[in-house]
């Protein structure tokens, strides 16, 4: 009996290099794949696939987003993680989107089969010590409002930019990115962005 599977990935020759490898496994069988993390869950409904592996950056909805309504809307297809970025704060993120498997892109080929078999089986699917480090994480000691305003200034956008996307004066947002820096013992604002993403605080 085959295990199905649905892959999810921006990128259409990553996509295609995932089905190649996984179908060299007698016991794999890619049944749907995708490109936008707004496909994942009605493509999933579709298709009844036993594992999705999807990746965290996806257009529309992400990754994390598209776990949990898949462990939701459908919980018999568990989800299998596929990321270029072995980061703690993702990983937690990822459990808390009821992920089963956590695998990072540049791992041996062969691991992506096993951990995919081992997610089917109701079994995680996560390096030891990347789980470890994902539970010694502190909590996200910003506040919602505080985290809103990093994640504007994560893409680019300069105070003015942000005090007008929130409805907010120019002198308040830098209070926020002050309190911010200070908050994550960052040494300016391009290292508090780099401290919260590691720690899977920005989401």
């Amino acid at each position: 009996m085959h295990t199905r599977i649905l892959l999810a990935d921006e990128v259409h020759m990553v996509r295609g290099a995932l089905a190649a490898l996984l179908e060299l496994e007698a016991d794999l069988l890619v049944v749907a794949s995708v490109s936008q993390g707004n496909d994942v869950l009605p493509t999933a409904l579709e298709t009844r696939p036993d594992v999705a592996v999807l990746d965290i950056d996806l257009p529309g909805k992400d990754g994390f987003t598209a776990a949990a309504e898949l462990h939701q809307k459908l919980p018999s297809c568990r989800t299998l993680i596929l990321t270029s970025f072995g980061i703690p704060g993702l990983l937690r993120r990822a459990l808390s989107a009821h992920a089963r498997g956590f695998l990072v892109k540049d791992a041996p080929p062969g691991e992506l089969a096993k951990s995919v078999r081992a997610v089917a089986a109701g079994q995680q699917a996560i390096d030891p010590e990347l789980l470890l480090d994902a539970w010694n994480i502190k909590e996200n000691p910003l506040s919602a409002r505080e985290t809103e305003v990093l994640r504007h200034a994560a893409r680019g956008a300069d105070v003015g930019e942000i005090a007008n996307s929130l409805c907010l004066s120019e002198g308040t947002v830098r209070n926020y990115l002050t309190s911010v820096v200070s908050k994550l013992g960052a040494r300016n604002r391009i290292d508090a962005v780099r401290i919260a993403y590691d720690q899977g605080w920005l989401p």
